[in-house]
């Protein structure tokens, strides 16, 4: 993901980001990217919406353009009732909203998140479950979670990395296959070691 991202470069091989090779041309890589880390670059200080503002900005949205998108994505991620308290107050499930509405900003064609329901109630993470399936309807959703209820719920797609090596890429069921569960799979597919 970090190489995916350009946060890494490869040591060898290439890497492309929806055609466009990470290396070679990173600021165009960038443009079709939205990255969602565990922990995102959320600034306490500000409110969501002097956050998206900023982001806005350096993604080089100005104007109409930028009012429109954030005001759409104030909508998308439900965050009307908190766009102008400061991060720091709100609670993790709108802050991770707040990063949700932040990488949807400049439209990317690809989302990469890292764990996205991580510390949520059950209630939020229904709701950022639900934004997922939603997103994934006109875009690419790169999901890394150990959670294996969160590939049950969202994935139509899995590739299975053990060792380094992909030990399982294809749909959740055919994963499970004669197993009781994704848990049975994972441990026979990962031979105890993930």
């Amino acid at each position: 993901m970090k190489i995916l991202t350009g946060y890494l470069a490869p040591s060898a091989g290439t890497a492309r980001i929806a055609g466009v090779d990470v290396m070679a041309d990173r600021i165009r890589a960038a443009e079709r990217v939205g990255y969602l880390p565990e922990n995102g670059p959320l600034y306490p200080e500000m409110t969501p919406l002097g956050l998206l503002r900023f982001f806005g900005f350096a993604r080089g949205l100005t104007g109409d353009r930028l009012k429109t998108r954030i005001e759409e994505v104030i909508h998308r991620c439900a965050l009307e009732s908190v766009v102008e308290k400061s991060i720091r107050k709100l609670s993790k499930g709108y802050r991770q909203r707040v990063g949700m509405a932040q990488v949807l900003l400049h439209e990317p064609d690809v989302l990469i998140m890292d764990e996205p329901t991580s510390g949520l109630d059950p209630n939020q993470i229904r709701e950022v479950r639900r934004m997922i399936r939603e997103m994934a309807a006109n875009r690419t959703i790169l999901l890394s979670t150990h959670i294996l209820q969160e590939v049950e719920a969202v994935a139509d797609r899995v590739i299975l990395i053990s060792r380094g090596r992909v030990v399982f890429d294809g749909a959740p069921r055919d994963m499970q296959g004669e197993d009781a569960n994704l848990d049975d799979a994972f441990q026979r597919l990962t031979e105890g070691g993930a």
